[in-house]
């Protein structure tokens, strides 16, 4: 954050005690009351943090206690760490994507010695539950915002090793929220104490490696056909992701290689440049899909999945390539993501479509080219069409449809 102005960010007012305090420590900071948070943890470097991270273990409690009730509500819910540093934030989609221009996101740096008055960053100062409300906070940004945290402490030795936010509206500050996060502050601490873990350096390796949720034994699935929006499927578990988000988990599900962030950028938007657009859409997908399973959270460098995630298109060409082609029509519904227009799906659907109808065209049956001709696929083929009247018999009924059709076609051109 620019270190330029020692000036308040407003008439502060009669204030509180711990609001006067904390701005004359951001006073002193010369800390600019309209300048952002930096985001101090890259993706990689995020991810790690995580993985390693005590409180990574209570994640679930944090969870149950916290998040599942807040999802509508326009509240959020973050866990940082010592530093300050934002691990998760979870809860609320729109409060989410609103307090984005805040860069009130995981990775971003919200202690006091950055931002200067808030909730987590002077929760961590006074090593103790605080809360902050709109005009308290001394960065401009943040007036419309109101919070609760309450620092988080080692079960073992008693070091401070992270802080759980409640930021929204004014509810975020409510006389109820204060002790609702410290309860649940207090059943981390005896999650963590009945687990056996401690501070950083004395969490056993083998649980640092493996994510914070458990990790399921089902398949995951990703279906695009007829849809413009995918369905990620986990066991019994399954959400719906947004357009932008099903063309990329189609793109890294067709590849498990993966793609650099130039070359997933282009696929995504057509432009190789277009990295710095592509890394906060890739921040809200984690999010999305660590939902339903922290296994399958998209990995950087390259951007690849963790785990196999089977692709209906994939499956498509594999009953094709099996010869199957009664069973890949019943398959095929349709286009995937049919709306995208994003190079690589436009590319992968091309691809498999021209699969499934060279395979059709010299292989088929008969039956099985009419039953293609009459899907959202293949209705407007015309080689599929030509083949057609090429095999049925002349007297056959069903070449007075297919002429008309392919000359409804021909006009339409």
């Amino acid at each position: 954050m620019p270190l330029t102005a020692s000036r308040p960010p407003r008439d502060a007012g009669p204030q509180r005690r711990v609001v006067r305090d904390s701005w004359n420590r951001a006073s002193r900071g010369r800390l600019d009351p309209d300048g952002l948070p930096r985001l101090e943890l890259p993706e990689d470097d995020l991810d790690d943090r995580r993985r390693d991270h005590p409180l990574a273990p209570a994640l679930p409690v944090v969870r149950r206690l916290l998040v599942d009730d807040v999802a509508g509500s326009g509240l959020l819910v973050a866990i940082g760490d010592e530093h300050g540093r934002l691990l998760w934030v979870e809860g609320d989609h729109t409060a989410r994507r609103r307090a984005e221009d805040m860069l009130f996101v995981a990775g971003a740096g919200w202690s006091e010695a950055q931002v200067g008055t808030s909730a987590p960053g002077t929760a961590l100062v006074l090593d103790r539950g605080v809360q902050i409300r709109g005009d308290e906070h001394w960065n401009h940004r943040v007036r419309a915002w109101s919070c609760t945290a309450v620092p988080v402490h080692d079960p073992v030795d008693g070091r401070l090793i992270g802080v759980v936010d409640i930021t929204g509206d004014e509810r975020a500050a409510g006389s109820l929220t204060l002790p609702l996060v410290t309860a649940t502050v207090a059943a981390v601490e005896a999650h963590l104490a009945l687990l056996g873990f401690a501070a950083v350096g004395r969490v056993p390796a083998r649980t640092a490696q493996f994510p914070v949720h458990p990790v399921p034994d089902s398949p995951a699935g990703l279906t695009t056909l007829g849809r413009d929006e995918a369905v990620l499927t986990v066991g019994d578990g399954r959400i719906a992701l947004g357009a932008r988000h099903s063309e990329i988990m189609a793109l890294l599900a067709h590849r498990p290689a993966g793609y650099t962030a130039h070359e997933l950028a282009d696929a995504v938007y057509g432009d190789v440049d277009a990295v710095s657009t592509l890394r906060p859409e890739m921040v809200r997908l984690r999010h999305v899909v660590e939902a339903l399973d922290p296994t399958l959270v998209p990995l950087s460098r390259p951007y690849r999945l963790p785990r196999p995630v089977t692709l209906d298109l994939d499956t498509l060409v594999g009953l094709v390539d099996r010869g199957a082609h009664r069973a890949a029509v019943r398959a095929d519904t349709g286009p995937a993501l049919p709306s995208s227009t994003a190079p690589g799906v436009v590319a992968l659907r091309a691809e498999v479509a021209a699969t499934v109808r060279d395979a059709l065209l010299t292989g088929g049956s008969i039956d099985t080219l009419l039953t293609y001709s009459e899907s959202t696929t293949g209705r407007d083929d015309v080689r599929v069409l030509l083949e057609l009247l090429r095999r049925l018999p002349p007297g056959s009924p069903r070449r007075t449809h297919l002429v008309a059709h392919l000359e409804a076609l021909e006009n339409r051109s």
